[in-house]
């Protein structure tokens, strides 16, 4: 069933799944996506457990936030939706960027008992020096442009030059949401892994190039007990690329918490 529920003036539009008095988990998905692109994992999920599949601010049919939020303040919106819906310690399942805020919010709260992290964000991407050249020489570019043919025709070259560089993510997001994203994709959460009391599953399609496999491999290091399971020919959306395997793993991960039918 899906609802909407008003938070700090936002509206969140979210799914409710699975027997009313399971365990509960929550589920985030990733960047540019909404409760739909990972609708197979819920069905899954509330087979035994409570889900609540939520659109994340600026996705789907949830309000964009204000200011340029970074995954600090998708994390405190998270938690008052935990808060005003009364979900006690629920387990928590978040792909890509979903996985960002669930990395920091287990690693804030110990009663969290179980995560799932599904070719999650998280690590900050390694970066080339051939990056670095681009980016400053944009800035130089930026700066330099208007000034030399005027600000007008200045102003539209760089914004070519930057809907040519941007992701298409990036280049599909709303003025706000670039922002939003250009700050969250920089933050790294390597230093709160180690704070994590919840056992973590984490799931990972071999191919994934946007959260490559050896992000999850740093993540196992880090998260004191973590398991990684890696799909063959599988990338960033490894529980569509193998829903039969992804099933199964997740299935035996949460088997001893399913509500008996």
């Amino acid at each position: 069933m899906e609802k909407d529920i008003n938070i700090n003036g936002l509206n969140i539009h979210y799914s409710e799944n699975g027997p009313e008095d399971a365990h509960p988990i929550v589920l985030m998905h990733g960047w540019g996506c909404n409760i739909s692109t990972v609708a197979s994992i819920e069905q899954i999920l509330a087979r035994g457990l409570h889900v609540y599949n939520v659109d994340l601010p600026g996705h789907g049919k949830s309000d964009e936030p204000e200011s340029p939020w970074g995954v600090d303040a998708y994390t405190h919106l998270m938690e008052d939706f935990i808060s005003r819906l009364n979900i006690k310690n629920p387990y928590l399942a978040g792909h890509s960027f979903g996985g960002r805020i669930t990395i920091l919010m287990a690693s804030r709260h110990p009663e969290i008992k179980k995560i799932l992290l599904i070719d999650a964000a998280g690590i900050k991407p390694k970066r080339k020096p051939k990056y670095y050249f681009k980016v400053y020489s944009f800035k130089m570019m930026k700066r330099l442009l208007p000034l030399l043919l005027g600000k007008k025709k200045g102003n539209e070259i760089i914004a070519n030059m930057r809907n040519k560089a941007g992701s298409a993510d990036y280049n599909s997001s709303s003025p706000m949401m670039k922002a939003v994203m250009s700050r969250c994709v920089n933050e790294d959460l390597k230093h709160v892994m180690p704070n994590i009391k919840a056992s973590a599953l984490l799931i990972w399609g071999k191919n994934d190039t946007a959260t490559p496999l050896s992000d999850a491999k740093t993540m196992e290091k880090l998260i004191p007990d973590a398991g990684l399971v890696a799909f063959d020919d599988c990338g960033h959306y490894s529980f569509l690329d193998n829903p039969l395997g992804f099933r199964a793993v997740v299935n035996e991960f949460l088997k001893n918490d399913y509500k008996k039918a």
